[in-house]
């Protein structure tokens, strides 16, 4: 039952649609919204450019600002007890360990697990999937430029790496989404089908496609 799962996050590579679909359940919901704001990361445009040079401070910016606002979850509206965020806070360790040297990822453990003991555990995640080259065709359309200059190379590499980790991931129940045809914009009935799995799904993995005119 939905009213069991209060505290719901949505999950992807960059480009699968979590930051809409977010916003799309906080709005039906009339739920509290967390967002990932990566424009108030001082060092990310520069990471995209030089990865190697700023790699360090980009993570630990990010896993630093993503403890703030989940140190601010605890403090729940009592007016809108439905949370919803568009990250999960241990995805954060996806980027650590694709990015970080050998040394700096040793720092980095010596402060993620101090920082995630404080950090709430979400009821469901849902897991937006989506294909290499869905994830580019997007990114395109993007207004950042840095979003667009994302080698094709890198952006597979976290495609995998994401993969993998909701793989192994079983904090929470999680419904892996096929978001390749998922479109709430220009099919607004696939929302309810999606509000329809999440309220039935219970516990483990699960994988859903969403139906879509191909399938007609």
């Amino acid at each position: 039952m939905m009213q069991d799962k209060q505290f719901i996050v949505i999950e992807g590579v960059i480009g699968a649609g979590k930051t809409a679909l977010a916003e799309y359940l906080g709005e039906t919901w009339d739920a509290r919204l967390i967002l990932e704001s990566a424009d108030e990361n001082p060092y990310l445009e520069e990471f995209y450019r030089d990865r190697r040079g700023y790699a360090f401070q980009t993570q630990i910016t990010f896993l630093l600002n993503r403890y703030q606002q989940q140190q601010d979850l605890l403090q729940r509206d009592i007016f809108s007890p439905r949370v919803v965020s568009d990250y999960l806070f241990q995805k954060d360790r996806i980027f650590a360990n694709l990015n970080l040297s050998d040394k700096e990822l040793r720092l980095y453990d010596t402060l993620f697990p101090i920082l995630e003991r404080d950090v709430p555990t979400p009821d469901m995640v849902v897991y937006l999937q989506a294909s290499n080259d869905t994830l580019i065709e997007r990114l395109k359309k993007r207004s950042r430029s840095f979003d667009k200059d994302l080698s094709p190379e890198y952006l597979a590499a976290l495609n995998e790496a994401y993969n993998y980790f909701f793989f192994h991931y079983d904090a929470a129940p999680v419904l892996v989404v096929d978001s390749n045809d998922f479109d709430l914009t220009n099919d607004p009935d696939q929302g309810q089908d999606l509000l329809d799995r999440m309220e039935e799904h219970s516990g483990g993995t699960v994988y859903y496609r969403p139906f879509t005119g191909k399938d007609a």
